[in-house]
């Protein structure tokens, strides 16, 4: 294990609490220590928790980014990224919760580095990132992470972070349930796991949507994704642009962080797919995968 990915065992709570959305960065090039650290680290991880192939790259910002990403409305307000994080994924079932969740890793990474990240999620399978990393045609690729030196004392950053509503949260009672989704959960209910659902809380989302829903049954937290309407694969922009599913990538993200910050605190469970016969609120509700003894 490298040293930087065993920060991760140990400060990764502190990790998920430090990182934000930098959108503005210093016109300089990421440090070679770092460049080298973050590959490494890409290196010995191939594979997402739920057993898709993944495999990343951090690669150098170029003109031909702004082409790729001139369709996203927060593009352009990235000012001077360095560099960008890039992955692709095997197609597969809960593929995209894997790239979400090793990606998102590389973020926390590149925080204890002192990197500023930011995530652009999008549809790049045939953009100048897809080129770059060999985009094989049975690998997806829906969203990259801009990183490099965060510019100290940028206004512009909390003002965008505050019209985008990234820091106004959804309450526990809205993302985590007791036995049912008819109970929500308090902090009381949350045995030692009140940390690790807090860092699921705080987690990055997709316009901010927070997709994640868990509940706990006999023991085992089953982990949902709660689409937001007119958002998911279902949708007709969603079929006729042909739009990255991208909720999905934010619950790989949800199951990063609470996977790291169990780990930190001791709890040695472990990932499951085994749905439960909980009863779901409604049709936009699916289930992703259970953590159990």
């Amino acid at each position: 294990m490298t040293s930087l990915a065993a920060a991760l065992e140990t400060t990764a709570i502190a990790l998920i609490r430090r990182r934000y959305s930098c959108r503005v960065y210093e016109n300089t090039p990421i440090d070679h220590s770092a460049q080298a650290q973050l590959s490494d680290f890409f290196t010995s991880h191939p594979t997402g928790p739920l057993g898709t192939r993944v495999r990343f790259s951090l690669v150098a910002a170029t003109d031909d980014d702004r082409e790729s990403l001139k369709g996203l409305g927060t593009y352009g307000m990235i000012k001077n990224a360095a560099g960008f994080l890039i992955g692709a994924a095997d197609v597969g079932a809960r593929n995209l919760e894997d790239l979400g969740y090793r990606l998102e890793q590389a973020v926390l990474l590149a925080t204890e580095l002192g990197l500023g990240t930011c995530w652009l999620g999008g549809t790049f399978s045939k953009s100048g990132f897809a080129r770059r990393i060999d985009l094989a045609a049975h690998e997806a690729m829906p969203a990259v992470v801009a990183v490099g030196n965060a510019a100290e004392g940028n206004r512009a950053r909390d003002w965008v972070r505050r019209s985008a509503g990234s820091d106004q949260r959804l309450p526990w009672e809205r993302l985590f349930f007791d036995e049912s989704f008819a109970n929500p959960m308090t902090g009381e209910q949350s045995r030692n796991y009140a940390e690790p659902l807090e860092m699921v809380r705080l987690g990055p989302s997709a316009s901010n949507k927070q997709p994640w829903r868990v509940v706990h049954r006999q023991g085992v937290w089953h982990f949902y994704l709660q689409r937001t309407k007119g958002y998911g694969k279902g949708s007709l922009a969603f079929k006729l642009l042909r739009l990255a599913d991208l909720q999905r990538v934010d619950m790989g993200i949800a199951l990063c962080h609470f996977e790291l910050a169990a780990r930190e605190l001791g709890l040695t469970e472990h990932w499951v797919v085994e749905e439960p016969d909980i009863r779901k609120p409604d049709q936009c509700t699916e289930y992703t995968v259970s953590w159990k003894p």
